[in-house]
């Protein structure tokens, strides 16, 4: 089985497993106690911090280690807007953050709090004078991602820090997938970062608050962590995160070139191999090892099953939305197609072999999914220039799904009934039915499913149609597409 997803945990690296185990001999006393056992307990925390703390790029009273990334970033924001409550309570948040820092920005805002979700462009990326113009005399926090999990687009983080800082405000920036490569660049205040993705065990965090921030942890008072982080460390875990979190940075820029030959490979022949797929993300900021791309006329949850059947672990590009039936708000607000959505993160380490094979087994899992869902097969926007499967949907009546509307001799309006049927199944009925009508004429899809909202633009982009908007039917909306060639 070849493993393709390291963006949402990267396998165990060598060296943490090493350091897990010698430390769970040396590591099991508690490091605030003054005997031998726990002296030597403490030896190896301050070891840990300062490694952690020269991989990031900060003092290692700066640091703290924490049970999770999701609870770093909880802590973390927590502690800077009740740090900040004097200035106000106004948040601002990218719009394709990680679902943790989006959940704390919904909680702060159900508690009376302010909320500002920054837009990104089709790349995914935000633009620095977005945050500049968000920003106000009220305004507590920022928080902006370093890369993006879902497809790999890197931030221009410097930047932002750059126009926050300016204006008197704290950037918390999420580092979970970038951290492994090395450090966050500019100017920021508070950062937060997750073991499992450089390759540590999973279950350890960190999280770093510049000296000068205002910062008030929350919740019960603790003497670990310098209060924020309670509980006690789990000693063993942190030694191996720090430990392979330097392991990993000394085998970046070497490893960061080949995966990135690697990740432009598929980004270049998917989009040959496979009609009708879009790859998505930023073609030169972006994460060494991630790349995401969707198929059209493809079911994603069914098109991952089959690649696993075929020895390839991979994932949705939404790692924390792909078991909801809702899409993925990262490719929601990049406008970009989300059915038959597919990362692929390669781990350090990985054959050029296993990718070639990737390429080779793509293609015909792909038609596979297709043919059984009735899809059509050619680049075309529909009948006429496309070309179908064999008796994939040809010889179905009008009468199921599809009616005319008045002036039939014009055929200028087309009714597509997709009432109750899940994406991509409106997208391929939409296909299916455009060529019908002339250059002109328009395509009415009525749907339910909230996906299509965001597949049938993206549809009309890749297919050179116009999106003409929506507008609401007596069950679900109504979706307009006007053919125009």
């Amino acid at each position: 089985m070849v493993y393709f997803d390291a963006a949402s945990a990267a396998p165990l690296h060598p060296v943490a497993r090493q350091a897990l185990l010698a430390s769970l001999d040396e590591g099991w006393a508690d490091p605030a106690r003054l005997y031998r056992e726990g002296r030597r307990a403490r030896m190896l925390l301050d070891a840990a911090r300062e490694a952690a703390a020269e991989a990031v790029g900060c003092r290692p009273d700066e640091l703290v280690f924490t049970p999770s990334g999701t609870r770093a970033v909880h802590a973390g924001m927590a502690g800077a807007l009740a740090g900040r409550r004097r200035v106000g309570g106004h948040l601002i948040v990218s719009s394709v953050e990680h679902s943790s820092v989006l959940h704390a920005a919904e909680a702060h805002e159900a508690a009376g709090g302010s909320l500002t979700h920054v837009p990104v462009d089709r790349a995914g990326a935000v633009d620095p004078a977005a945050y500049a113009a968000a920003l106000g005399e009220d305004t507590a926090l920022a928080c902006l991602q370093s890369a993006n999990h879902e497809v790999g687009t890197e931030q221009p983080v410097a930047r932002v820090a750059e126009v926050c800082r300016a204006a008197g405000v704290p950037l918390l920036v999420d580092a979970a997938q970038s951290l492994g490569w090395g450090p966050v660049e500019g100017d920021w205040s508070l950062l937060t970062g997750s073991a499992h993705k450089w390759g540590g065990p999973s279950g350890v965090g960190l999280l770093v608050v510049r000296k000068g921030v205002r910062f008030a942890p929350q919740g019960p008072g603790d003497e670990r962590e310098s209060g924020r982080a309670p509980g006690f460390e789990n000693l063993p875990a942190v030694v191996a995160a720090a430990a392979s979190l330097r392991a990993v940075r000394a085998e970046a820029a070497a490893e960061a070139g080949r995966l990135r030959e690697l990740t432009e490979r598929i980004r270049a022949r998917v989009p040959l191999l496979v009609p009708d797929a879009e790859v998505v993300g930023d073609p030169e900021h972006r994460l060494p090892g991630v790349v995401t791309f969707s198929c059209l006329y493809v079911d994603g949850e069914t098109l991952l099953h089959e690649l696993d059947r075929a020895g390839f672990s991979v994932s949705s590009g939404s790692s924390c939305t792909s078991s909801t039936l809702t899409p993925s708000h990262v490719l929601k607000a990049m406008g970009v197609l989300s059915e038959g959505n597919v990362r692929v993160s390669l781990p350090p380490g990985t054959p050029a072999e296993d990718v070639e094979r990737f390429l080779e087994v793509l293609p015909g899992t792909v038609a596979a999914v297709r043919e059984r869902l009735g899809a059509p097969t050619g680049s075309g926007p529909g009948r006429d220039e496309g070309g179908w499967e064999e008796g994939a949907g040809e010889e179905r009546p009008r009468e199921e799904g599809v009616s005319e509307e008045s002036a039939p001799e014009a055929r200028a309006g087309l009714v597509v009934d997709a009432i109750g049927r899940r994406c991509p199944i409106p997208v391929i009925e939409l296909a299916k039915v455009i060529g019908d009508v002339p250059v002109g004429g328009t395509v009415r899809v009525l749907a339910d499913d909230e996906a299509a909202r965001l597949d049938i633009p993206a549809w009309c982009e890749m297919r050179g149609q116009e999106y003409a908007g929506e507008e609401p039917a007596e069950t679900g909306t109504a979706y307009l597409v006007r053919r125009i060639r």
